[in-house]
C-alpha cells in the first residue's frame, strides 16, 4: 500500500458524490446505502486517508455479508470473504451465480470495463449489521465498490492501479498497518 496523504471526510464525500450520485437514475442504485456507511466510518473512524493499493492488497480486502441483490446465492457470507475469494467463486460458479443472483452478475458485467471509480475501505468493520460477523484486525475492509472491485479482479485490471483512487477510513500511521509505505517510502 502507499499512502498518498490524508484527506477529509469532506473530500471523501465530494469523490464519493461525484461518481455515485445517490439520485442517480438507474436499477438497484444503492449509492444512497454506501453513503450512509461512510458516513457511519466517519463517525466511528473520524480520520481519511488517500493510497493506492496493488493487485495482492486488493485481493485481500474483507468484503462485508452480500447476499447479492437479493439474489438466491449468498456471494459473501456473514463471516467475510476476500476480493480474492469472492472473485475465485465467481469465477468457479458464473453460470449458477448468473442464475440465482442475475442482478449482481449484470453489474460485475457492467464494471468490467468501465472506467476505474474510488474505492472506499477502512481499517476494521463498522458497526453496521452487514458488518457484525468480521472478523477484526485482519486488514482492510470494505465500505463501498465491492461490484466495481469483483468485476475489475475477474478482467485482470486489478493490476492497473495507479489509476485507482482508495480512500480509507482509520488509523494508518507508521506501524498500524503492516505492509504501508508513505510517499513511496515504507512506513
Amino acid at each position: 500500500m502507499q499512502i498518498m496523504g490524508p484527506v477529509t471526510f469532506d473530500e471523501v464525500l465530494t469523490a464519493f458524490r461525484q461518481d455515485h450520485p445517490v439520485a442517480r437514475e438507474h436499477g438497484n442504485n444503492t449509492n444512497q446505502d454506501a453513503e450512509n456507511v461512510l458516513f457511519l466510518a466517519d463517525k466511528l473512524f473520524t480520520t481519511w486517508s488517500k493510497a493506492r493499493l496493488s493487485r495482492a492488497d486488493f485481493r485481500d480486502v474483507m468484503l462485508p455479508w452480500h447476499l447479492s441483490e437479493g439474489g438466491g446465492f449468498e456471494l459473501v457470507p456473514r463471516t467475510g470473504r476476500t476480493v480474492g475469494q469472492a472473485a475465485d467463486l465467481v469465477r468457479s460458479r458464473t453460470a449458477e451465480l448468473a442464475t440465482a443472483n442475475p442482478v449482481c452478475m449484470a453489474k460485475i458485467t457492467q464494471f468490467g470495463d468501465s472506467p476505474f471509480s474510488s474505492v472506499y475501505l477502512s481499517t476494521s468493520p463498522v458497526t453496521h449489521d452487514h458488518y457484525a460477523d468480521l472478523p477484526t484486525g485482519e486488514g482492510l475492509v470494505h465500505l463501498d465498490g465491492l461490484h466495481r472491485l469483483l468485476a475489475w479482479e475477474l478482467s485482470g485490471r486489478l493490476s492497473l492501479t495507479e489509476e485507482l483512487s482508495v480512500y480509507i477510513a482509520g488509523d494508518l500511521s507508521p506501524g498500524s498497518t503492516p505492509n504501508a509505505t508513505t510517499g513511496g517510502r515504507r512506513a
